[in-house]
């Protein structure tokens, strides 16, 4: 049977000449390396089950803050809306969701992706 997970391009091995992989270069098997000046990315494919591993990150936890606020005040604002209404409650929780969404755009949080 066929060794179909192991080391694969996502460990720096670059697809041979002939494998049919788009970026497999010349042939020459070379991986650019930081010090060449080339500042390139090693090929990785994407070619389906082939196993890659990218670095986890889940945000910044200013950003987790902000978008916790936004959540909390709509669950208010919809209780709000829900038992009465009680209008100064659902007002309150809209100016709280207004200042999560004014954090948001100053901290920057659509930089926060891979």
């Amino acid at each position: 049977m066929a060794k179909h997970v192991g080391s694969a391009t996502a460990s720096g091995s670059v697809a041979g000449s002939g494998s049919g992989a788009a970026g497999a270069g010349a042939g020459s098997g070379a991986i650019a390396q930081p010090g060449d000046g080339e500042g390139v990315t090693p090929f990785v494919s994407q070619v389906p089950g082939t196993p890659v591993s990218f670095p986890t990150f889940h945000g910044r936890p200013i950003s987790w803050v902000a978008v916790g606020m936004i959540m909390l005040a709509f669950a208010i604002g919809g209780a709000a809306l829900a038992a009465g209404p009680i209008w100064w409650l659902f007002w309150a929780s809209l100016g709280l969701a207004v200042v999560g969404f004014l954090m948001c755009a100053a901290i920057g949080i659509f930089d926060d992706w891979y």
